[in-house]
């Protein structure tokens, strides 16, 4: 079963992880990259077009002007439905705070049961090395519950950057931009809902506990973005509903 991975980018040049990512390709050539190079205004580009030439299972999009990560991974996601011949596409953070390993894992969970869609799920407990500052988990807490409550779903963690789809509905979520900068990922749940129903939604999408996951310095979301949430929550329910 062949996969895409996307791999949203801006301003990465000088903390991609390149070895990494050259390493698991070669010893997974079922599993392919396309990194999506969001306007970037450092070197990003080139490092892309360097990797891309070397390396067979890695592959690069520029897109002009800076769009933001939710415009990247969406135009990342409908090309490689439209070019690449994927059984399933899903988007991974650049910075790795979902170790590569784990997408082997996410492969296996979506053809367990069949699912539509495997998204991860960040849950400190024992056994798993999940790591995440108080701060943002107990903000991401307050924002879960109250997403769940907001789209009548039991989900746990809507923003663990990590999530694999059948490329089958890559179009039904992808094809049109979306209202929120901040909340794709709760937005592609509401989409996902009101396209297939709600029995659906809780039978076909799995929330799979990550073995590891950390925060990483210097990501591009700030705690501040948190509290510009509720608006863009509202956006999402008044749309969707």
């Amino acid at each position: 079963m062949q996969t895409t991975i996307i791999i949203p980018c801006y301003n990465e040049a000088s903390r991609m992880k390149k070895e990494e990512f050259i390493r698991f390709a070669s010893e997974h050539p079922q599993i392919d990259f396309l990194f999506v190079n969001d306007g970037s205004t450092d070197n990003t580009l080139f490092v892309l077009q360097q990797l891309s030439e070397k390396y067979e299972h890695l592959h690069y999009l520029n897109v002009q002007p800076n769009g933001g990560k939710a415009e990247a991974v969406r135009k990342g996601m409908m090309y490689a439905a439209q070019n690449h011949f994927s059984d399933f596409i899903g988007f991974w953070d650049a910075d790795l705070a979902t170790p590569l390993f784990e997408i082997e894992n996410f492969v296996h969970n979506i053809q367990r049961k069949d699912f539509d869609i495997v998204t991860g799920l960040r849950l400190m407990r024992l056994g798993a090395d999940v790591k995440r500052k108080s701060s943002r988990h107990y903000l991401g807490r307050c924002f879960a519950t109250t997403a769940a409550i907001a789209l009548k779903l039991p989900v746990y963690d809507t923003q663990c950057g990590a999530k694999l789809y059948k490329t089958s509905i890559v179009p039904t979520l992808f094809s049109e931009p979306f209202i929120t900068r901040w909340l794709f990922d709760v937005e592609l749940l509401a989409r996902y809902k009101k396209a297939f129903g709600i029995e659906q939604t809780i039978n076909k999408i799995y929330e799979y506990p990550v073995l590891a996951w950390e925060d990483v310095n210097g990501s591009q979301v700030k705690t501040k973005d948190f509290f510009k949430a509720p608006y863009e929550l509202w956006k999402i329910i008044r749309k969707y509903k």
